[in-house]
């Protein structure tokens, strides 16, 4: 593959060498540097347009900044990979997103540059504030502490976290940048006029004057970008009666200004860092996917995605043989909806991500995309089911984590029957520990009341949205992994399951097999295995972790020497119950032999799922040697040799 000519850039080790380099020189690095984001991203996969959105910004800001003294923070940090290029992890740009290579999100453990690690969003400015206060108060680093910047996207500033951390910003009067990335716009001013207009200012004018400048400079746009601009002030700045909503929370207001005008940005950068001494909110406008024809096309301007032809932005993906878990949910969710109108459906910002994007275009009146913001829709989902609504809040595995007190409180504590289709359950592969489904077993079954239940396959998650849409008396929760299912018939349409009941899949003797979703597959795989020396598990599928199958389990230890169970989670969930089940029972007081495979007590960097799943010890060969090992077999095959 041919790679991008890049003088400029091949001269870059850290940011201090942008130092060196004059301003026009600066406009040429941005391009050089574009091209060769693309080229990575083209050759591992990953979020694109992000990254092309702020390229401008990324060399302005290390080229005033002194990174890693001042601290920049770039929230959620899919658009780090420019970032990266430029912090001395060039050489390994390609290996983003893979086992052993570079993160695709900022990581404390890869780089001084990547002072707070980000993956979820809205963060950055609490975690930007908390290192202004160090500072303040004679905190120390390995590198010192300067500056504190948070980069942060019009979407992530919707969440309530970021005004949370604004209000605390403006109150405790730290001096604090805060970036705004609007993307929400495109904006494409004149070549000299505005830029010259703006590079003035930093030979001597006060900083208040920056302001009214940024505020001039408007006029300076011609239509229909001064339009734009002017809407996109507005949008932020008169949310708050009586004046602007950052400068009523505290924050010096400068913008918008254009966020790919590299001589605008260094202008208004070096008169922040010489001259500001308190909170100040910079609002650029930028276009996600600059400066890459097809990402700019996309719908999404190219924010995730596979392998891709550089010249015609084509990606390569692989056939599959069996459809998606998150279109089977989709679909099937989409039948009930058709029967009844009572049905809606929830995301947090994730519309595509969850296959809700097809309920939406079916059902726009009753599909609701509420935002990052997950303690608002899991409360907005109760507020429905209150109403008598039957309300489906689709969520990540790994977000439902940030609406976990509404789901305590609002939901369990009043027996509210939302239903929550829990996406990218278990580990999900190049978005690495940040983005992991691990916990919701545990922090779900935990709660009583709440029905919580795990699809073996993708016919078995057709039944669980069948089983969700049925169940009135209280809260039911179905996890699900991201990716293609496992090529099993599926139904015309689901049935509803009876509620805490499990199935025996093979039966055998010896020792039994409990899965609680999709390791079932893998478990099936090692009892083909073991068949072969003589071994012939019973395989079970719990379906639920709560309630429990008691039944189902009591027989399986009545009928067995041994019983493991395993989960796509950590320990805590499914196969704890079970123990205290059998503990209970006094099952444990006769001599069973009990394990529980669950995720280890680490967090997994990115690889594959299947890579992921060897590093957990939970793919078929792992099963075997498990019960190899509970049975006796292996040891005693060890002893021989």
């Amino acid at each position: 593959m041919v790679r991008p000519v890049t003088p400029l850039l091949d001269r870059v080790h850290t940011p201090a060498d942008l130092k060196r380099f004059t301003d026009d020189e600066l406009v040429r690095l941005a391009d050089e540097l574009r091209a060769e984001t693309i080229s990575a991203v083209s050759e591992t996969g990953g979020h694109l347009g992000a990254g092309l959105g702020v390229v401008e910004l990324t060399v302005a800001l290390h080229a005033v900044f002194d990174t890693p003294r001042d601290k920049l923070i770039w929230d959620v940090s899919h658009q780090c990979y420019p970032h990266k290029i430029l912090t001395g992890r060039r050489d390994r740009i390609r290996t983003l997103r893979q086992k052993d290579g570079l993160s695709g999100f900022t990581k404390r453990s890869e780089s001084p540059y990547d002072p707070f690690g980000t993956a979820h969003s809205s963060t950055s400015i609490s975690a930007a504030l908390g290192f202004a206060t160090a500072r303040d108060l004679g905190g120390a680093t390995d590198h010192g502490i300067g500056d504190a910047i948070a980069v942060i996207g019009d979407g992530s500033m919707s969440a309530g976290m970021a005004f949370e951390a604004m209000y605390n910003a403006g109150h405790l009067d730290k001096r604090l940048s805060v970036i705004l990335n609007d993307n929400e716009m495109s904006i494409a001013p004149p070549v000299g006029a505005l830029s010259s207009y703006l590079s003035r200012l930093y030979a001597g004018a006060p900083f208040h004057d920056l302001k009214a400048a940024a505020k001039g400079a408007l006029s300076l746009l011609p239509e229909p970008f001064y339009e734009g601009a002017r809407r996109a002030r507005d949008v932020f700045k008169h949310a708050a009666v009586g004046g602007t909503l950052f400068e009523e929370l505290g924050f010096e207001y400068i913008g918008p200004i254009d966020g790919h005008s590299i001589p605008m940005l260094l202008s208004v950068l070096r008169t922040v860092k010489a001259r500001a001494d308190g909170p100040v909110l910079i609002h650029a406008i930028t276009r996600k996917g600059k400066g890459y024809a097809p990402a700019e096309r996309a719908l999404d301007r190219g924010h995730g995605v596979g392998k891709f032809d550089v010249v015609t932005g084509a990606q390569k993906k692989t056939p599959s043989n069996a459809p998606s878990y998150t279109r089977v949910f989709a679909e099937a969710l989409l039948q009930h909806a058709a029967e009844d109108d009572r049905i809606t459906a929830i995301t947090a910002a994730m519309p595509d991500g969850t296959g809700l994007n097809l309920f939406a275009e079916r059902y726009p009146s009753r599909c609701f995309d509420v935002g990052i913001a997950e303690q608002h829709a899991v409360t907005f989902a109760a507020g429905q089911a209150a109403g008598g609504l039957k309300p489906f809040c689709a969520l990540y595995s790994t977000f439902l984590q940030r609406g976990y007190d509404q789901v305590v409180h609002d939901v369990a504590i009043q027996r509210l029957p939302v239903r929550f289709p829990i996406d990218r359950a278990g580990l999900v592969g190049a978005d690495g520990a940040t983005h992991a489904g691990s916990f919701d077993i545990a922090f779900l079954a935990n709660l009583p009341g709440f029905v919580v239940m795990a699809a073996a396959d993708e016919a078995e998650l057709k039944h669980m949205v069948a089983t969700a849409v049925a169940h009135d008396e209280g809260p039911i929760a179905f996890r699900f992994p991201r990716g293609e299912g496992v090529g099993v018939e599926m139904p015309e349409r689901g049935v509803p399951l009876e509620i805490g009941k499990g199935r025996i899949v093979r039966a055998g003797s010896g020792v039994a097999i409990l899965s609680f979703g999709t390791r079932l597959s893998e478990a099936e795989q090692a009892a083909d295995a073991l068949a072969r020396r003589g071994i012939t598990p019973t395989i079970a599928d719990a379906r639920f972790a709560k309630p429990l199958d008691r039944d189902l389990i009591l027989k399986l230890v009545r009928d067995h020497e041994a019983l493991i169970t395993i989960e796509e989670g950590a320990v805590g969930g499914f196969g704890s119950h079970v123990a205290q089940l059998l503990a209970d029972e006094g099952v444990f007081d006769h001599g069973l032999k009990f394990r529980s495979m669950v995720l280890p007590d680490i967090f997994i960097d990115q690889a594959s799922p299947r890579e992921m799943y060897a590093v957990a010890a939970m793919n078929a060969g792992d099963i075997e040697a498990r019960v190899l090992d509970l049975l006796g077999v292996a040891r005693i095959g060890a002893a021989r040799a």
